[in-house]
């Protein structure tokens, strides 16, 4: 066995060891049926999309936590469909590996988490009583198309992108005591079991960007950074503004031109993107696909 191999075994053991010790079950771990508390956010104020805009400092305090508690529904929504897609990649992934591996056993685990993670996700949107917002129709279709093509260091490039994002996100609200416990309790069991899931990736994407052909490199560097594009801007579907009476298209515009939103998503993607950058992602042609994303 070569020593990438061995490298490889060395930490999935690892982490089975600590899927061991530390995975929960959120049905039993969480009080669901716990009242939400009065005036309590549902995430972190300073983490809305409208935050410290001109439409914000319009918006009564009502008016600012029912849209929390829409935000948090949207990033659930958005949370599923981007677990789903890396259900199917790690699968793909594992196809032409040997079964018996740790590799491969501990991407059944972090499948098995990320099913339980899912399910815990649509609970919270049916605990929240908000629509399932879920990814515009073109973002739906592009990411059908997107996890059809992906290269497999690109699979790996896009399981950090959904993963690192909103782990930075949760571990500001889980924290956070002026969130609802529900939320944080939710936070925090996703972000102790994807701190797993993120090693998994990481060193498995140096180990692909080290050995892939110059094609494959450069078509991954391609499709990771549409995939950037597509998951940043899914994270808030629109529809969240009307729900709680606001006109779409003045939020999404009082959004996007936000410097405080633009700088909360760089600072989301920032420890990720010095990782890529190590690893040789954002470089050649793709590089301002990289930076139209709003990560960069």
């Amino acid at each position: 066995m070569d020593t990438r191999l061995i490298d490889r075994e060395r930490t999935a053991e690892r982490l089975l060891t600590a899927s061991a010790k530390h995975s929960f079950d959120p049905d039993t771990e969480l009080d669901w049926e716990a009242p939400f508390q009065e005036g309590a956010w549902f995430w972190p104020p300073e983490l809305l999309s409208l935050y410290d805009t001109p439409l914000w400092r319009r918006m009564p305090e009502e008016q600012r936590i029912a849209l929390s508690r829409q935000e948090v529904a949207s990033l659930c929504a958005s949370g599923v469909w981007f677990e789903t897609i890396l259900m199917q990649l790690l699968l793909r992934h594992t196809y032409d590996l040997d079964p018996t591996s740790g590799h491969v056993r501990y991407a059944l685990t972090e499948i098995a988490d990320e099913c339980r993670h899912s399910k815990m996700f649509a609970r919270l949107i049916t605990t929240l009583e908000a629509p399932t917002y879920g990814p515009s129709k073109v973002d739906h279709a592009m990411g059908r198309v997107l996890k059809t093509v992906s290269t497999t260091p690109g699979s790996f490039t896009g399981t950090l992108l959904a993963e690192e994002i909103l782990d930075w996100m949760q571990r500001q609200t889980f924290q956070d005591e002026r969130v609802q416990p529900l939320v944080r309790g939710v936070t925090r069991i996703h972000v102790v079991e994807e701190a797993r899931h993120i090693r998994y990736a990481r060193e498995e994407l140096r180990r692909q960007m080290a050995r892939a052909p110059r094609w494959e490199l450069a078509l991954t560097r391609t499709t990771s950074a549409q995939a950037a594009r597509v998951i940043a801007r899914s994270l808030i579907n629109p529809k969240v503004y009307a729900t709680v009476g606001l006109d779409p298209e003045e939020a999404v515009a009082a959004a996007r031109q936000s410097p405080h939103r633009r700088d909360v998503m760089r600072r989301s993607a920032k420890r990720l993107m010095d990782f890529f950058e190590e690893v040789g992602l954002l470089v050649g042609p793709a590089r301002p696909l990289w930076k139209a994303s709003g990560l960069l």
